[in-house]
């Protein structure tokens, strides 16, 4: 016979059907001759009951003794494969369960070791049991969340004529130029280091000690690192194909230990070609609408448990940002409303300055009180590819802030001019021929284009209300973390 997912069982008509389920048991509970066991296969938040009376069993084909064996192994965690009746269920909560057959312990899960036993396990003591958290009723929420969130951002752009493109993942160029970046070589640390050592390491200077390096001999024939961005790759597909999006890993070195912070994280990068500023910003007011509206429709069970034990007003909050026509201000509009109340903040804001997260949320929670999204940013604190004003002062970037996160979309009209680009690169130090290629696009069929980026993980913690981002990667990466 072949197994049914749960998700589908507790939708079923209770007809009597004989039918079979694999998974694991949450609970067993024993009462005179009675028993219950609660069952779930990850394939949705709610478990299924299974039932059995020994004086009054299903019909005649029940073992009552195979099934007395069998019970004796079973406990929190154990895997099984049953075969029952369906039938209405009279406890509340659920409408059908199963009347056992016959039921197969396939895994035990000792008592005396098994680490999630019944009963409440603070997420620090789950992180460091990774491999087994999906199990849970939290873990395994946003475990489907994520993939929810992940098919409708595929559906999204898919709906809308964009064309997915895989970027690569090693690079020679640094998309943000900040230098935060996981180096990938073949050549050897221990090597390297004898070389120093017997070229006189000790006082050496820096410029010396890298010129031991010879990357001539690296597999790539030369310094490559693993990317912190798709972006600059994707353009050149937009700048061919018009709509294009990636949607994959991304990485930066940047030795933060917070809540925040993920060494390794999952971006979205669209890149539009003949998109002004304008039409960035209402692609992305829509995106957002989109993929909350999806979550709050697609994961109804799983978004309660959410606003019940997580984050009490989490639907609330997420259906007001659907509901809401976003607020569009200029950064220098948003520095005059929070130079009002300068003495709230931790941060003084001052025109110059990079919003900090206490200023994005007070410019939608208390000014506006719906999401906002800001533009034309000092050139100072934006990256170099963005589109410089008239003024020479800002560039036309966009970052969409959003009630209870602060920002979520970073993005810009992309600089389309060749001396305009050039000129930006070499004022930030970079190495013009890192990205003579990016250059190119501004020499061949030069487009307005523009795009923007939106960490996956980040849509996850303002999603679910998690209040770590490392508890919403099935594998968190991070300074001193990469065990499992």
């Amino acid at each position: 016979m072949k197994t049914e997912l749960i998700k589908d069982i507790l939708v079923s008509e209770p007809d009597g059907r004989i039918v079979e389920i694999c998974g694991w048991v949450r609970t067993k509970r024993e009462s005179k001759n009675l028993v219950f066991i609660q069952v779930n296969d990850g394939s949705c938040f709610a478990s299924l009951q299974l039932t059995l009376d020994n004086e009054n069993p299903v019909d005649s084909s029940v073992n009552l003794n195979q099934i007395g064996i069998e019970l004796k192994k079973i406990s929190t965690g154990a895997s099984v494969r049953a075969t029952g009746k369906l039938v209405p269920s009279p406890a509340s909560g659920q409408a059908v369960e199963i009347q056992l057959i016959s039921i197969t312990v396939l895994g035990e899960a000792p008592v005396d070791s098994y680490p999630l036993q019944k009963k409440n396990h603070s997420l620090e003591f789950l992180r460091e049991n990774a491999h087994l958290r999906a199990r849970t009723n939290t873990f395994g929420a946003v475990a489907r969340v994520r993939n929810q969130m992940a098919y409708a951002i595929h559906t999204f752009f898919q709906e809308r004529g964009f064309q997915y493109v895989h970027t690569p993942i090693i690079t020679a160029s640094d998309c943000e130029g900040a230098g935060e970046m996981f180096q990938v070589t073949t050549l050897s640390m221990e090597k390297l280091a004898e070389k120093a050592v017997s070229a006189g390491a000790k006082g050496m200077a820096v410029e010396k000690a890298a010129a031991l390096v010879d990357y001539s001999k690296d597999f790539f024939g030369k310094k490559a690192s693993l990317t912190v961005s798709g972006q600059l790759e994707a353009e050149t597909y937009a700048t061919a194909l018009s709509r294009v999006y990636t949607f994959g890993p991304t990485f930066r070195a940047e030795n933060s230990n917070t809540t925040r912070h993920l060494a390794e994280f999952w971006m979205i990068e669209p890149e539009m070609a003949f998109f002004d500023l304008t039409d960035n910003m209402d692609i992305a007011e829509e995106f957002v609408k989109y993929l909350l509206n999806w979550a709050l429709t697609k994961c109804a069970s799983d978004m309660k448990f959410f606003d019940e034990r997580i984050q009490k007003g989490l639907i609330d909050t997420l259906t007001h940002v659907v509901n809401s026509d976003f607020a569009r201000i200029t950064y220098t509009q948003a520095v005059e409303e929070l130079e009002k109340n300068a003495d709230n903040f931790q941060f003084k804001p001052f025109w110059g300055c990079d919003l900090q997260s206490e200023h994005e949320k007070y410019l939608t929670e208390v000014v506006y009180k719906r999401p906002v999204i800001v533009t034309d940013y000092p050139k100072e604190i934006k990256s170099f590819y963005m589109k410089l004003n008239e003024d020479g002062k800002t560039v036309r970037a966009m970052d969409v802030l959003v009630p209870g996160l602060g920002e979520i979309i970073g993005g810009s009209e992309r600089e389309a001019d060749y001396d305009n680009l050039l000129n930006r690169i070499k004022q930030l130090n970079l190495n013009p021929e890192d990205y003579w290629w990016y250059l190119d696009l501004r020499k061949f069929g030069s487009v307005p284009h523009s795009g923007f980026g939106l960490g996956f993980e980040r849509l996850l913690l303002y999603v679910t209300g998690m209040g770590n981002i490392r508890d919403v990667i099935p594998y968190a990466r991070a300074s001193k973390l990469a065990d499992f």
